[in-house]
Parts: C-alpha cells; sequence; structure tokens
C-alpha cells in the first residue's frame, strides 16, 4: 500500500512517500524536506510534485500518516487541514502519530522509557511509554519546566532527538539515547503499523495533541 506521511509540526517540516508491505516492512521511497513558515502555500504543490515524480496521483495512495503533535500550533493546523481534505475526498484511512511516539520507537530500547522533546519557553514535553519492538505503549504525557523534568524524571531512560535536552538530562543523571530528528520517514513507518493494527482516524475526528494550551486559551483564562 502506497502511504503519504507528512509532519508539520515544527520549524522544518517534511513529507514522504513510503511502500507499507503486508508483512510490516515499510520502504521509504522519498523523504521531501519543506522550510518552516510557508507549509500552507508548499504542501499540497510538494505532494502533487512528490506523487508525479513517482509516477503516481493522488488515487494511488492507499492511505495517510499524519503528525499529531505536539508541536507548532499553526504547523500542526496545517498539516492535519491537508490531510483531513484529501482523506475525505479519497476515502482513505488516516493514522495519527505522535512524535513522542515516534521518539520513543527510534530509541531502540526496550521496556520503558522517557521520550523528550523540546517545547521552548523553558519546558519539555514529555511522553512515558512501554516499548516493545516496533511498538510503544503510552502511559502518560505531560508539559514540564525544565526544573521538573530534572527532579521528576531522575533514575528514568530518555530518548530525544534535542542536544540541550540530552545534555540536560544527562547532567540531571538520566541514560539517554540521543536519536535522529523526527521526520516524515519515522511518521510514515509508524503510521503504516498502526493502520495495519486498524489504529485509523476519521478526517472529521482527526485533531491536533497539542498539549500545550494555546496562548489565547491562557490569556482568555486569566481574565477576570
Amino acid at each position: 500500500m502506497l502511504v503519504l506521511a507528512v509532519d508539520t509540526s515544527g520549524k522544518p517540516g517534511s513529507i514522504a512517500l513510503a511502500r507499507g508491505h503486508a508483512d510490516g516492512a515499510c520502504d521509504v521511497m522519498e523523504v521531501v524536506p519543506l522550510a518552516g513558515g510557508t507549509f500552507s502555500a508548499q504542501l499540497v504543490p510538494q505532494i502533487a510534485s512528490l506523487l508525479a515524480k513517482h509516477g503516481f496521483t493522488k488515487k494511488d495512495i492507499g492511505a495517510f500518516a499524519v503528525a499529531s503533535g505536539p508541536g507548532s500550533f499553526t504547523g500542526l493546523r496545517v498539516g492535519l487541514a491537508a490531510i483531513k481534505a484529501l482523506a475525505e475526498v479519497l476515502a482513505k484511512p488516516i493514522a495519527a502519530v505522535s512524535l513522542l511516539e515516534a521518539a520513543a520507537v527510534a530509541g531502540r530500547i526496550e521496556g520503558k522509557v522517557v521520550a523528550a522533546l523540546d517545547a521552548g519557553r523553558g519546558e519539555i514535553y514529555v511522553g512515558e511509554y512501554d516499548v516493545a519492538g516496533d511498538s510503544a505503549a503510552l502511559t502518560g504525557e505531560r508539559l514540564l519546566t525544565r526544573s521538573e523534568f530534572a527532579s521528576e524524571m531522575k533514575a528514568q531512560t530518555v530518548v530525544t532527538p534535542d542536544s540541550q535536552v540530552a545534555e540536560m538530562a544527562a547532567a540531571a543523571g538520566m541514560k539517554v539515547a540521543t536519536i535522529a530528528p523526527i521526520s516524515a520517514a519515522a511518521i510514515a513507518c509508524l503510521g503504516w503499523r498502526k493502520l495495519r493494527a486498524g489504529s485509523v482516524v476519521p478526517p472529521e475526528q482527526l485533531d491536533a495533541n497539542y498539549i500545550r494550551r494555546s496562548d489565547a486559551e491562557i490569556f482568555a483564562k486569566s481574565k477576570p
């Protein structure tokens, strides 16, 4: 099955085209980077170009995988909106993939691990998982300050693609596995495993998992 994956969660983004096989294997054909700040203008044309380059049209897509968060509010909205529209028009399934889950699996460490991503503003996105092979079961996720992270995650095994988070975790005495940045390639392959397991989301229910509230929500709740 042909899987199209999109990740617009960060400053840079990417799209990937992959072939999912019945035995669970996932072959990534190509990953195309997307420059931050222009996702809305780039995304659909880049998808069309990537498909054409490999001799496909949108009708050849069998399923979609999309990074659902955490990450940029604006970026995630652009990616999710595009996938919603395509999946609805083509009547194809969607796998929503957490970046924290993708990080946990990419660490290739069995058992309990903590996936950590830099959230900016002196905060860290944290996901706690039980990893078994190519799957990770979520036990909890939250947004922590750096000091909370250093104190609460002591003695844990941390997986992260962010060098500053890795350095801080190591300084706090945690075991650290540093991985490559998550891209649409990882979203495609983890998405394929979710698709095979029947873990799909209909377009109308696809939503972002921001973990952090938006500034608008914060300011609205702070008003008397």
